[in-house]
């Protein structure tokens, strides 16, 4: 049963009253104590009644809260714990508590690189020896996407300490493009993941003028701690905000969102309003070949992908840049299909 924040407040202060062998508790001086206690906590001043505190002992001793208190009167006035180690703050968890915590643990672990996700095994196992239960072990039910293979996971633990820690790093970088790699500090504000990359958005310099960078985590070939840099924190910007007009990670500060309108192929319409491609999607027509969309995002390389990803199933209907752009993509595509498919080396081994 649910308890509310006052009832805690009583239910606490009671056993603290209980546990104390120190002196002898009366009825009279258990409403006295939880009374200070309401109003110390809350600001109540009017007290609490003797019928409320009797049924918070009652429900201390029930099974309804779970706390099976073994109160006992003595004298037929004196209240306390006849087992004197007992406290409700000592309540074990139940195997089926455990059981529940095992199955979260195994669906954490999956986020690679997060060591302390996988390190809550530990926390479990020490939980079950203190409550001598042997959970059942079963092979895991829920199987996230996962890229095995994916570089710079390893970075993701470290990344994330020094968002929470506050600490500049020093990174080595390479993208697609670059010959060298790239040495330079970086303060991380929040990590992204999007369809199975992840990203470290972030900043080198205090109002710098290209913005969030984000950083590949693919491309990062090593971090360490860079000690002589102040951490430049996130003071504005809101991650949610910042987001909402693209699909994926590529924002353009200064670009605002346009209307997209698509088609969609029968076949594939139940695919796309099943799994929106963007918050905003909305259905606004409906014919027997299809329906069409609109969604208001920027314009990016993300949102070209996942149009290009349906082939001939979804069709840019406006704005006009984006339906070039498009077809100029597609036509690339087909004349490399066109032209000669490179043989690999026979004598290669």
């Amino acid at each position: 049963m649910p308890v509310n924040r006052n009832a805690l407040i009583r239910y606490k202060t009671l056993d603290a009253c209980l546990r104390n062998r120190q002196r002898k508790w009366t009825l009279d001086d258990l409403i006295e104590t939880v009374s200070e206690a309401l109003y110390e906590y809350e600001g109540i001043d009017k007290g609490i009644s003797r019928r409320t505190i009797q049924a918070d002992l009652q429900l201390m001793r029930s099974d309804k809260l779970g706390y099976f208190a073994p109160i006992v009167v003595l004298e037929k006035k004196y209240y306390t714990y006849e087992d004197p180690t007992y406290s409700i703050t000592n309540i074990p968890l139940s195997d089926g508590d455990l059981l529940r915590m095992n199955e979260a643990v195994e669906v954490l672990k999956q986020f690679k690189g997060f060591s302390h996700f996988a390190s809550l095994n530990e926390v479990v196992q020490k939980l079950e020896d203190h409550v001598y239960s042997t959970v059942r072990r079963s092979a895991p039910v829920i199987d996230f996407e996962k890229n095995e293979g994916l570089k710079g996971l390893h970075f993701l633990e470290e990344l994330y300490q020094a968002v929470i820690q506050k600490r500049a790093l020093q990174i080595q970088y390479q993208s697609f493009s670059a010959r060298l790699p790239q040495v330079f500090t970086f303060h991380v504000w929040w990590l992204k993941e999007f369809k199975n990359r992840w990203f470290a958005a972030g900043v080198q310099k205090e109002n710098q003028k290209q913005g969030i960078l984000h950083l590949a985590l693919d491309r990062m070939l090593a971090i360490t701690p860079a000690p002589d840099a102040d951490y430049i924190p996130n003071r504005h910007v809101d991650a949610d905000l910042y987001y909402r007009d693209v699909i994926g990670v590529t924002v353009s500060e200064n670009l605002r969102a346009m209307l997209v309108k698509l088609f969609v192929t029968r076949l594939h319409a139940p695919y796309v309003e099943t799994k929106p491609l963007h918050h905003s999607q909305q259905v606004v027509e409906r014919t027997a070949e299809g329906i069409v969309i609109q969604l208001r995002v920027q314009h990016n390389y993300e949102l070209e992908k996942e149009i290009l990803g349906f082939g001939d199933g979804m069709i840019v209907v406006a704005p006009e840049r984006l339906r070039v752009a498009i077809r100029q993509r597609l036509q690339a595509g087909l004349k490399a299909y066109e032209s000669e498919s490179p043989q690999p080396d026979a004598t290669a081994s």
